[in-house]
């Protein structure tokens, strides 16, 4: 009996000894996978400043039969048939206040607007393979107009309305659209969205018509003496309303050149020039998500910023920069992948880039429609990024910061001033093996302060506390990102650990943030993104 308990000891004693073992093996592994990063803010000024309503998304014209690459991933998501008395759809544009809506798209300079001038019967998009874009003309019943302009209202959105620009244009062989712009139509639509009182933030004219185009294009000179038609038809029709809507063209993909001699054509007339982009290539290729996880790749859109923006200053014009339409992957995007978590990685860098080179505003493609739409094309359930663009739009103010990351290359970093006080710093991982634990500093130009606070501080578990520049008995408040279960392609988005989705009543749920002692790093997980609101720092960069 005595020889089976020492037995059964030795065998508890070396289970014991392989599990400490094992344990401490694996606390090894796991601390080898944290890499230290550092990311400077420099407080003295900011380096851009951005629009209070920098989110910006769109609606489009597509009907239920347009297809890419053998899916038809529209639905009913086009301006002409969603469903407006939807409540989860309602209440996600209302969770912005306001949120900016263009409408527009490929087909928008094939749109025939009912008016009260010319009443006759609307009759809607048919496919037809030998026209433009697949599809014939199509129209606009002043009753839809009508439901739209009240749903905008009562969900208190911007409205940008992208106006048919090929009006009184003939198609050339060599692919050019050539002559005048005919605005009669657009003029009777302007001046009955007067008479009704619709509010409008801007006119836009045409869509992808600058430079080489996409189905025809229109030269820069004749696009400016189309726009100067437009700037007249507003003067005219908000006679004695104030403030006007703004200008926006032409809503194209940039050429340096175009742009900048429509710019130079246009210094009184044009308020707003915007751009497209779709810089991951089309939605049917198999390797967007190795694009979207490789930092070059990213890194190559800034180029687009940078020639705009020395555009814009070294030119006499008071015009400013959007990005009117972002898609990142054409032809409606790739489902499980643009509509999906791993998506938020480009989405926020996005983001975060164009607001470094002084973007003003960045449409999203789509709002809903598509396979890269902020939400759900038949349940209007938020997909990922609606999340990830609520959560920028309350936690990421006006003006701008400059950022220098040292560490990995896999850590995208962006800094603005909070949308109330202090700072928000936006980190995104595109490592998926290495936790990465990021120490801020700031130069000279900051100061601490107490902030008064009810709220009862949640301390979370943290690796040993390293060194920060940043320290005090103050809180910050940190919100983590992850896919559920670690999937990229998930549509599921976890914020703290804990799923997003909206409850039984369509309400978008509330966002709560963990708390974090200022003096820890920032430590960011595997596959994760960041927001960071340090509210006790004042940089003088952020001063009133």
């Amino acid at each position: 009996m005595g020889s089976l308990i020492f037995q059964m000891g030795v065998f508890l004693f070396l289970l014991l000894l392989t599990f400490r073992c094992n344990l401490v093996d694996s606390q090894i592994v796991t601390r080898k996978d944290v890499l230290q990063g550092n990311v400077f803010i420099d407080g003295k000024s900011s380096i851009a400043n951005i629009d209070s309503d920098f989110i910006c998304a769109t609606m489009d014209w597509w009907p239920p039969e347009k297809c890419d690459y053998g899916t038809c991933s529209w639905g009913q998501a086009s301006l002409l048939n969603v469903d407006l008395n939807n409540k989860i759809f309602q209440n996600a544009i209302k969770a912005f206040s306001p949120l900016k809506i263009r409408l527009g798209g490929s087909l928008q300079d094939k749109v025939v607007y009912q008016t009260e001038d010319d009443p006759k019967p609307c009759i809607q998009f048919k496919s037809n393979k030998s026209e433009m874009f697949g599809f014939t003309e199509g129209c606009l019943p002043l009753a839809r107009w009508d439901q739209l302009s009240t749903f905008f209202k009562d969900t208190g959105a911007e409205i940008i309305f992208g106006l048919n620009a090929l009006a009184g244009k003939t198609i050339q062989a060599d692919g050019s659209a050539v002559g005048p712009w005919d605005p009669a139509n657009a003029e009777s639509f302007i001046r009955y969205t007067v008479k009704k009182n619709y509010a409008m933030y801007a006119w836009e004219l045409g869509n992808e018509l600058s430079g080489s185009g996409v189905g025809t294009r229109v030269t820069a000179s004749q696009y400016a003496s189309d726009t100067i038609a437009l700037k007249n038809i507003v003067k005219k029709s908000y006679l004695g309303i104030e403030p006007k809507p703004r200008i926006i063209a032409p809503g194209g993909f940039f050429d340096a050149n175009w742009f900048k001699e429509f710019i130079d054509k246009t210094p009184e007339t044009l308020d707003i020039i915007t751009h497209h982009i779709y810089n991951l290539g089309p939605g049917v290729d198999q390797h967007l998500v190795e694009k979207i996880l490789d930092p070059s790749y990213l890194d190559r859109e800034a180029d687009t910023f940078k020639q705009l923006e020395n555009i814009l200053k070294t030119s006499t014009t008071s015009v400013s920069a959007w990005v009117g339409e972002a898609g990142g992957a054409y032809n409606s995007g790739h489902n499980l992948v643009t509509n999906a978590f791993v998506f938020s990685f480009w989405y926020l860098d996005q983001l975060g880039m164009s607001s470094v080179y002084d973007t003003k505003t960045y449409c999203r493609q789509t709002l809903i429609g598509g396979n890269y739409g902020l939400l759900n094309t038949t349940t209007f359930v938020p997909n990922p990024d609606y999340y990830s663009a609520l959560l920028w739009h309350r936690l990421m103010g006006q003006k701008v910061l400059s950022v220098n990351f040292n560490g990995t290359k896999k850590i995208r970093s962006y800094a603005h001033c909070a949308k109330e006080s202090g700072i928000t710093l936006l980190l995104i991982n595109l490592d998926g093996k290495s936790t990465v634990d990021v120490s801020l500093s700031l130069d000279s130009a900051w100061s601490l302060h107490k902030l008064k606070s009810h709220v009862h501080y949640h301390h979370r578990k943290a690796n040993k506390q390293r060194h920060s520049k940043i320290s005090g008995t103050n809180m910050r408040e940190e919100y983590h990102l992850t896919a559920k279960d670690g999937d990229l392609h998930s549509q599921v988005m976890m914020l703290n650990g804990k799923e997003l989705g909206v409850n039984s009543n369509g309400e978008i749920p509330q966002f709560e943030p963990v708390y974090v002692d200022s003096s820890e790093p920032i430590s960011v997980a595997p596959f994760s993104i960041v927001f960071a609101h340090i509210p006790n720092v004042t940089l003088y960069a952020c001063g009133n």
